[in-house]
């Protein structure tokens, strides 16, 4: 009896221990069931250029058996693949032949949940996609509903959002220059890059009240004024982190191990990023100046002196050097809007879109049904549809709005520059070595909260 027992039981561990999971579609399946078209269009050899040729990925050697290579998981849970990422290679030897990225993991419906939500309450939502550059997700949403509205901010609202965006470019460059220095075996990059981004979130702390995902830049303007000894604070965070971004120089552009992980690892040519649809340093390190904030201004951005940092080779070292780059003239912006910020108010005075002072509540009961209303009912905004995109870290992020006349989005979309960004990596990785992959992931620099949304 006890021997029938246990002889099932081995049954049944079979049976679960060669159970399969699928992702349908998304799955890399074997040679033996990919068709050559299929193996051309993994490769990228389809990819349409503006000129109307086609980006030559090499020969792809679709004659191979699927018995000579190897088809593997990395990821969702690697810590390498920066958040819940799933990349299924295939591989002959050490050397990537194909890859497929399968997203979904985090999912979160928050294009969906933005069209239940009003469009004050808008903010709370989108704050949470990217969240290594929440002040950036705000912005777009609040520039898109204002837009709607036909609003014009005071200049005051323009040069807080333009401070708090460049603060929030040097950043997320940090998170990234500390776990790209991790990725690589650099764990002194690591403490260091936490180190000066601290001073940026102990900064924001102190202006919006919280450390991420703040709804502090609202349709309207943002959400409460700048504080007493804020430029002093904003002095000592320029001149930290630029005087240190010398020591990453120091500690990583010279060093030699580093290099070799770095340069010609990794490359993509102008013409396949424009294909794919690229931006951001990724798009930029083929050579291509395209950064909104000079080729499509917004908000002031035309006001003020920076460069547009470029690249020659488009590899992983160019990414990097990038970065590093527009650190420093993120930290030139922030002081030339220090030195020019205008007074007055940090919100439009329409009463209709923005809330009164808080002390007026206890004052007036008009005021107080006025706070009511807009927080429960929120305001309407006129029909139309509209498309606004900024500059991210990460590249182009761009909000789709519709409106039917009512307090809440009839529809809304997010163009999300990681989920656009993660069509390079099988271009990127092809032909590569697999202990490569984990450098060139890093480069592409997703955050997956905003790839799915």
């Amino acid at each position: 009896m006890s021997d029938e027992r246990s002889v099932g039981g081995v049954r049944q561990a079979r049976r679960f221990a060669t159970a399969e999971t699928s992702e349908g579609a998304q799955e890399l399946a074997t040679r033996a069931r990919t068709s050559p078209d299929e193996l051309r269009r993994e490769a990228g050899a389809v990819l349409r250029i503006p000129e109307g040729g086609v980006v030559d990925a090499g020969d792809i050697d679709i004659e191979r058996r699927s018995d000579e290579t190897m088809i593997i998981n990395m990821g969702p849970q690697h810590p390498s693949t920066h958040g819940v990422l799933r990349l299924m290679l295939e591989l002959d030897g050490e050397t990537v032949l194909r890859t497929k990225p399968v997203i979904g993991y985090l999912h979160t419906g928050m294009e969906k949940t933005g069209e239940e939500l009003t469009y004050i309450q808008g903010g709370t939502n989108v704050t949470r996609m990217d969240y290594l550059s929440p002040l950036t997700n705000e912005l777009v949403f609040a520039l898109a509903t204002e837009a709607l509205l036909d609003v014009e901010l005071p200049p005051r609202a323009t040069w807080i959002r333009m401070l708090m965006s460049e603060l929030q470019r040097m950043s997320s460059h940090l998170m990234w220059m500390a776990t790209n220095g991790m990725d690589l075996g650099s764990t002194s990059m690591m403490i260091y890059g936490f180190r000066e981004r601290e001073m940026i979130l102990a900064f924001w702390e102190k202006v919006t009240g919280l450390r991420m995902n703040h709804n502090y830049i609202r349709p309207g303007g943002v959400a409460a004024d700048l504080p007493d000894g804020w430029e002093d604070d904003v002095d000592v965070i320029c001149d930290t982190i630029l005087r240190r971004t010398y020591e990453y120089d120091e500690l990583l552009t010279g060093q030699p191990i580093f290099r070799e992980r770095m340069e010609g690892v990794g490359n993509l040519s102008a013409e396949e990023a424009l294909a794919l649809s690229v931006t951001g340093p990724i798009l930029r390190s083929t050579g291509v100046p395209w950064d909104l904030r000079r080729t499509m201004p917004y908000l002031d951005y035309a006001q003020l002196d920076f460069d547009v940092i470029v690249g020659t080779y488009g590899d992983n070292f160019d990414r990097y050097a990038i970065r590093l780059n527009e650190i420093r003239e993120s930290v030139k912006l922030v002081r030339q809007i220090r030195d020019r910020m205008p007074p007055g108010d940090y919100r439009v005075q329409d009463r209709k879109v923005t809330p009164p002072p808080r002390a007026r509540i206890d004052e007036s009961m008009e005021a107080l049904i006025h706070h009511f209303k807009i927080f429960t009912e929120g305001f309407r905004v006129p029909e139309g549809e509209v498309y606004v995109a900024i500059e991210s870290p990460r590249g182009e992020i761009g909000c789709y709005l519709v409106s039917d006349g009512t307090s809440k989005p009839y529809r809304m979309h997010i163009r999300g520059p990681s989920f656009v960004n993660l069509q390079a990596v099988p271009t990127l990785l092809r032909g590569g070595l697999i202990a490569d992959a984990v450098a060139i992931i890093s480069s592409v620099d997703p955050v997956m909260g905003e790839v799915d949304r």
